[in-house]
């Protein structure tokens, strides 16, 4: 038994010498054990390469504002780990996190003895979130995003009442294929025998293996650019407006505080999905709470700004297909700023790319570390990079107080940072720490 809520945080990480092993061999067995807790819940499956958090914080915060209690299942998390699992938004308590560990530890012990062998991180993660909700805090809706890819996900065990596939593109491809149809099959895996699925996927070829996939399931499919329709968009000064026509409902300027056309499509699917939902008569929401949540919602270390003087946005882009969401933001709402940015990735990633991209718009590159296992060294991320406005430390602090000081009271330059979520939650901390320290001395 876990006396305190560290100890059992430390025995959840130290699953992480497991690895990936994906499959639902090891899921199958501890939820039997546990009486099948996760059929108690309403749940919205979602998966994706890129958009799976934004998509799912305009349906919470939808949800919430028509009343609903929202359960919600995310990775990885920004500021705190009890954040994959919360309620409403707010992260489950170290007391409930320490009570579900000490419940499934037990299990884990006794799986470890047969031939399925110890469970991963993620799996008894996965495992706890599905007995907190469906045995101790049951919402109304929980919003599951699955970890990696969808058809041997741990997540997949879930019998959803709707699933969404926000996009596809080039990730873990050592994992879910090298073709964009492997990976758009290995998605897909999570549409379930007559349970709806609904798209943002506008690759063709993914389309179509998706479309397969729902036909064979004998699933109704929905598709951004088909049967779900974004009629007008432009910039709005609190971030996009646009008017999105549904299989059943037409919303005229629809406005979100997240920028960029990547965040449009995101939140178009979020609405379509809760469209359905009302005419199924599985939501009741008025007009006003669907449009006032979607408008409130937000979501950590997506184009968020972090400061205001110089102005520094983090952004999660860990991926081309996020990159090039980046690189289209700020083209639509800075196109007449310097823009200096800080980058840091792990080595798995093809950040080669990412890197020729970023200097595709980049004043000047800059490039560092942090303690992660797997994250490249500042040198190698600088010596990928052609652009010769560029420097380099392996320490972030340093090389981030330099941006800082550097671009104070310069109204034409922005300072991004961006590469890894892993990367960007040390940089959201270090600016809202710094700000606190600042206004403190200003009120001395």
């Amino acid at each position: 038994m876990f006396k305190h809520y560290t100890e059992a945080l430390n025995w959840i990480h130290g699953r992480l010498k497991f690895g990936i092993k994906p499959g639902l061999k090891r899921m199958e067995w501890l939820l039997t054990e546990l009486g099948h807790p996760e059929k108690n819940i309403p749940i919205i499956h979602v998966a994706g390469t890129n958009g799976k958090g934004s998509t799912i914080s305009y349906m919470l915060h939808m949800l919430i504002e028509g009343g609903y209690r929202v359960g919600s299942f995310t990775s990885p998390y920004i500021e705190t780990f009890n954040e994959r699992i919360s309620v409403n938004g707010q992260p489950i308590s170290d007391q409930e996190m320490l009570e579900i560990a000490n419940e499934v530890k037990p299990y884990v012990e006794k799986i470890e003895k047969t031939e399925l062998g110890g469970p991963t991180e993620f799996e008894i993660i996965t495992t706890m979130m599905f007995l907190y909700f469906g045995k101790y805090n049951k919402p109304d809706f929980l919003l599951l995003e699955t970890g990696l890819g969808g058809r041997l996900d741990s997540t997949n065990i879930a019998e959803p009442i709707l699933s969404i596939i926000t996009t596809i593109g080039y990730d873990h491809m050592n994992i879910l294929g090298e073709t964009i149809a492997e990976i758009a099959a290995e998605k897909a895996g999570i549409i379930k025998h007559r349970v709806p699925i609904m798209t943002a996927v506008e690759n063709l070829e993914a389309k179509k293996v998706i479309s397969e996939v729902a036909n064979s399931m004998l699933s109704e499919m929905y598709s951004l650019g088909t049967d779900l329709n974004i009629l007008q968009k432009q910039l709005h000064q609190q971030g996009e407006r646009f008017t999105l026509q549904t299989s059943y409902s037409t919303y005229k300027d629809l406005v979100i505080s997240m920028k960029g056309e990547h965040q449009i499509k995101n939140a178009a699917l979020a609405v379509s999905a809760i469209d359905y939902l009302i005419k199924m008569d599985k939501v009741k929401l008025s007009d006003d709470q669907l449009r006032k949540g979607l408008k409130g919602a937000y979501w950590k270390g997506r184009f968020e700004l972090v400061n205001n003087n110089p102005e520094v946005i983090i952004d999660g882009a860990h991926n081309k297909e996020g990159i090039d969401s980046l690189l289209d933001t700020l083209t639509r709402h800075y196109p007449d700023k310097n823009i200096h940015i800080l980058f840091s990735a792990l080595k798995d990633k093809d950040y080669s790319q990412m890197i020729a991209r970023l200097s595709s718009i980049a004043a000047s590159m800059h490039f560092t570390t942090f303690d992660f296992p797997r994250a490249a060294t500042a040198f190698e991320l600088y010596s990928a990079c052609q652009l010769k406005e560029k420097t380099y430390s392996e320490s972030w602090e340093k090389i981030m107080d330099h941006l800082l000081d550097e671009y104070i009271n310069q109204k034409e330059d922005l300072v991004v940072v961006t590469g890894s979520l892993y990367f960007i939650s040390h940089i959201r901390e270090y600016c809202r720490k710094r700000n606190k320290e600042n206004e403190e001395k200003v009120r001395d």
